[in-house]
C-alpha cells in the first residue's frame, strides 16, 4: 500500500478537527446552521494555516447529502468524493498556473449551468492573487452576482495584491499563524494515533521551527520519523533541524555574564561541530533572553512548566537587566547582518563578541565577580548612570572612605552621611546580578542589636525575593565579620540609595564638564573664528 504523508492523512475533515482559527470557524458555523451564507469567501493567511482545508470543509458542508449544515456526515458519497478530491461540482483552480484572461473566461463559461450532483457548484481558487488584472476584470461581474447555485471560495497568501473591487465583493477571513503550543499538542495526538514513541522536547523543537504552519510541522514530523527510524528523540531532531542544544545556549549566556571571551569561543566551537543552522541558533538565543527578561521584570508571567526553569532562574540572577536588554537588542539587529557575513559561524561569533565589547563600562568580571576594565580603558571609559556600580571616590571634593573599610563595623566614627556610608559598603561587597541590583536600590535605615534594616522603594519591589535577600544577608555577614540579620521593607523613604547617589554624582560631573568646555579659551576662540557651535550631547566627563 502506498504511504500517505501525515499532512494529507491527518488533514481535518470537519470544523471540529481544526486546530485554532476559532475566529474564522465561529462565523462560518453560525452562517451554515442559520442558512445565512454569502456567495463569496476570501481566506487569507500564510502557508499551512488551513485556508484550503477550511474551504474544502465548507464545500462539504454545503453539499452533504444529509443536508447543508456545519457538521457534514462524512459518510455519504458526496463527502467521500470531496475528501478524495474528485467531486465533480467542486472545481479547484490553481491561479498560479492559470493566470491568463482566457483561462478565467473558460472557467466562467459553465457557471450558469446547474450542479451535476451536489446542491451547489463550488469554485475554489487557490493563490487567487496570481491572477492578472484582466482576469480579475473578467471575474468581477460573476463574483458580484453569481447564480444562486454557485459559491466562490478564494484563498491567498497575499491579500494586498487583490484589487479593492474584488475584496469588496467577498467576506474576508484572516487566518492566524498557529502557536507553538497548539502545533505541539496536535503533533502529540498524531503520534499517539500512529503509535510512534516520541520525546515531548523533540515535538517542541519541531513546533518552533514550523513557524506557525501546521503543514510545515507535519512535513518535518514525517522527516523526523524517518531520521529516527520510527522514533523521535530530542538529540536526533536537533541534529536534523540544525538547532542549538539548550546546554550550549546556557553556556553561551553564562560566558557572556562572566565576560569570558575565551569560554564563549570554545562553546561556539562545540556548536560548530554539530553543523547547526546559526540563524536558527541566534533565534533561540533571542528567545532565551526574552525568558530571562520576563523572569527579571514580571516573574508571575513565567510558565512553571518552562523547560530548564532552574537554569533560567540562575541566569536571571547572574545577568543584570541592563545587560539582558543590551544583548537582546544586539542579537535582534544581528539577525539581518548574519546573512551578510562571509560565513554564518563568523557572523554568529561577531554578534557575541559585539555583546562583550559594548557591555557598559566593563569587558568582563574577575573570579570574585568584580568588574574588570580592558587595559588602557581607564582613561577613556565613561561612566553610565544606568550601570549598577558605585565607584570609590577619587581625590577631590567628594572623596569617600575606601571600599575596604567596613562602614557597618561597630564603633566606627561617622565620617560621612549614612547614605554615603551604605553606598561605600555596597561598593565593597562581592555581589553580582539581581542581588547586586537589590543592594544598589536599597536605602540604609538603621543597624541595631545585630539587625540591619533597609528600605526598598516600591518601584523596585520586583527585585525583592527570599533568595536575593538571603544572598545579600550572607555577603553582609562576611563583610561585617559578625552575625547579621537583614530586614528589607518596601516603603517610601527620603533617603538616597547607592544607585541614586551614583546618578547624582554623574549629573554633577556632567554639568562640570559642560561648564569647563564652555569656559575653555581655545573653544571660545574656535567659536568666534569659525562661527562654531557646541553640541552639548557630545560632552562626556573623563574619569
Amino acid at each position: 500500500m502506498t504511504y500517505q504523508v501525515l499532512a494529507r492523512k491527518w488533514r481535518p475533515r470537519t470544523f471540529n478537527e481544526m486546530v485554532g482559527q476559532e475566529h474564522v470557524l465561529r462565523p462560518l458555523i453560525n452562517a451554515l446552521d442559520h442558512d445565512r451564507l454569502h456567495h463569496a469567501f476570501l481566506f487569507a493567511g500564510t502557508r499551512g494555516v488551513g485556508k484550503t482545508t477550511i474551504a474544502r470543509i465548507l464545500a462539504k458542508s454545503l453539499n452533504c447529502e444529509r443536508g447543508a449544515s456545519s457538521t457534514p456526515c462524512g459518510e455519504c458519497s458526496a463527502c467521500h468524493e470531496i475528501d478524495a478530491g474528485r467531486f465533480v461540482d467542486l472545481i479547484e483552480v490553481d491561479a498560479a498556473s492559470r493566470t491568463k484572461v482566457e483561462d478565467t473566461r473558460e472557467l466562467l463559461e459553465n457557471v450558469q449551468y446547474a450542479p451535476t450532483r451536489g446542491r451547489y457548484k463550488v469554485y475554489l481558487i487557490d493563490e487567487v492573487h496570481m491572477l492578472s488584472n484582466h482576469s480579475f476584470n473578467a471575474l468581477l461581474k460573476t463574483l458580484e452576482e453569481p447564480p444562486p447555485h454557485v459559491k466562490f471560495l478564494l484563498a491567498t497568501t497575499d491579500p494586498q495584491r487583490l484589487p479593492v473591487t474584488v475584496l469588496s465583493r467577498c467576506l474576508q477571513f484572516n487566518l492566524r499563524c498557529l502557536l507553538p503550543d497548539q502545533i505541539c499538542a496536535h503533533l502529540g495526538q498524531v503520534l499517539s494515533r500512529e503509535a510512534i514513541p516520541a520525546e515531548q522536547s523533540a515535538l517542541v523543537q519541531i513546533a518552533r521551527v514550523a513557524d506557525g504552519s501546521m503543514r510545515d510541522a507535519l512535513s518535518l514530523l514525517d522527516q523526523a520519523i524517518a531520521y529516527g527510524s520510527g522514533e523521535l528523540r530530542e538529540e536526533e531532531v536537533r541534529t536534523m533541524l540544525g538547532t542549538i542544544e539548550q546546554s550550549h545556549l546556557f553556556e553561551l549566556l553564562e560566558a557572556l555574564g562572566a565576560g569570558d571571551g575565551v569560554t564563549l569561543l570554545q562553546v561556539v566551537e562545540k556548536l560548530a561541530r554539530s553543523a547547526p543552522d546559526f540563524a536558527a541558533a541566534l533565534a533561540e538565543f533571542i528567545s532565551a533572553l526574552h525568558q530571562i527578561a520576563l523572569i527579571q521584570t514580571v516573574p508571575q508571567a513565567v510558565d512553571d512548566a518552562l523547560p530548564e526553569r532552574d537554569r533560567y532562574l540562575h541566569l536571571a540572577a547572574v545577568l543584570s537587566p541592563e545587560d539582558v536588554q543590551l544583548f537582546y537588542q544586539i542579537a535582534l539587529l544581528g539577525r539581518k547582518d548574519l546573512e551578510l557575513a562571509p560565513e554564518p559561524r563568523s557572523g554568529f561569533e561577531m554578534i557575541l563578541l559585539r555583546m562583550l565589547a559594548f557591555r557598559p563600562g566593563r569587558i568582563g568580571e574577575d573570579s570574585s565577580g568584580s568588574p574588570t576594565v580592558a587595559p588602557g580603558a581607564e582613561e577613556s571609559a565613561r561612566p553610565s548612570a544606568s550601570l549598577p556600580a558605585v565607584e570609590a571616590g577619587r581625590e577631590g571634593k567628594e572623596k569617600l572612605p575606601a571600599a575596604s573599610e567596613p562602614a557597618l563595623s561597630a564603633g566606627e566614627p561617622a565620617a560621612t552621611t549614612k547614605d554615603e556610608q551604605w553606598a561605600e559598603t555596597v561598593a565593597g561587597l562581592k555581589l553580582k546580578g539581581m542581588t547586586r541590583q537589590l543592594a544598589l536600590n536599597c536605602i540604609f535605615k538603621q543597624k541595631r542589636e545585630g539587625i540591619l534594616e533597609l528600605i526598598l522603594m516600591p518601584q523596585h519591589k520586583h527585585l525583592l525575593n527570599d533568595r536575593h535577600q538571603q544572598r545579600l544577608e550572607e555577603t553582609l555577614q562576611e563583610h561585617n565579620g559578625a552575625p547579621l540579620k537583614l530586614v528589607v521593607v518596601c516603603a517610601a523613604d527620603e533617603g538616597e540609595s547607592p544607585m541614586a547617589i551614583q546618578q547624582h554624582r554623574q549629573q554633577e560631573r556632567q554639568k562640570m564638564a559642560e561648564q569647563t568646555i564652555k569656559e575653555d579659551s581655545n573653544i571660545l576662540n574656535m567659536i568666534d573664528v569659525f562661527d562654531a557651535q557646541i553640541q552639548a550631547d557630545s560632552i562626556n566627563p573623563a574619569d
